[in-house]
């Protein structure tokens, strides 16, 4: 990422909004915004792939709920964060380490997005790497380009969701369904 074009962006828009530059409270924000690029774009230095460990274990079902993340939205360049659900029937002993599923989440999300291309890239990302039996990705968010701009449905949560291989059969779906209410069998 280029700092400085991101700073020039950032002053050109203030500039735009008819902003003076050197008010107190203005003069550092071309540079502060710039900054916080790294970080709430960090996605873009990694491959989501990259970072699945893959270690052996059983070939049972993995689900880590409630993953909080946080995304900027390609549109309008405002947040959506929220938390998402990572499951996947692994084939043959492969899983990942639960820290490399939240890091997953985590980098995918650290560019602009749409919640949906999102959801896809995870799972995608899991499938590629892991070649599991079924895979289910679900992400519950809050878009603040909807509820900032257009003014209107306050409080509410948008819900994607990507479902593959075994979770799309009965069993496989019925597993996946009692494993998220809460209820094993």
């Amino acid at each position: 990422m280029n700092e400085g074009m991101i700073a020039e962006a950032v002053r050109l828009l203030l500039q735009g909004l008819g902003e003076d530059l050197h008010r107190p409270g203005l003069q550092d924000t071309p540079r502060l915004v710039a900054e916080a690029s790294q970080v709430m774009l960090a996605g873009y230095r990694r491959d989501p792939r990259e970072v699945i460990e893959v270690i052996e274990g059983p070939d049972e079902i993995v689900l880590l709920r409630d993953l909080p993340f946080f995304s900027v939205c390609e549109h309008h360049l405002l947040p959506f964060f929220g938390s998402a659900d990572v499951a996947f029937l692994p084939d043959g002993g492969r899983i990942a380490g639960f820290g490399s599923l939240a890091d997953l989440v985590d980098v995918a999300a650290r560019r602009l997005q749409i919640q949906e291309r999102l959801t896809k890239e995870i799972a995608d990302a899991l499938e590629a790497v892991l070649r599991p039996r079924g895979v289910y990705v679900s992400l519950r968010a809050r878009q603040l380009c909807m509820q900032m701009i257009e003014g209107r449905n306050l409080g509410s949560e948008t819900v994607t969701s990507a479902v593959r291989g075994a979770f799309l059969d009965e069993s496989g779906r019925g597993q996946l369904q009692a494993l998220l209410a809460g209820r094993v069998r």
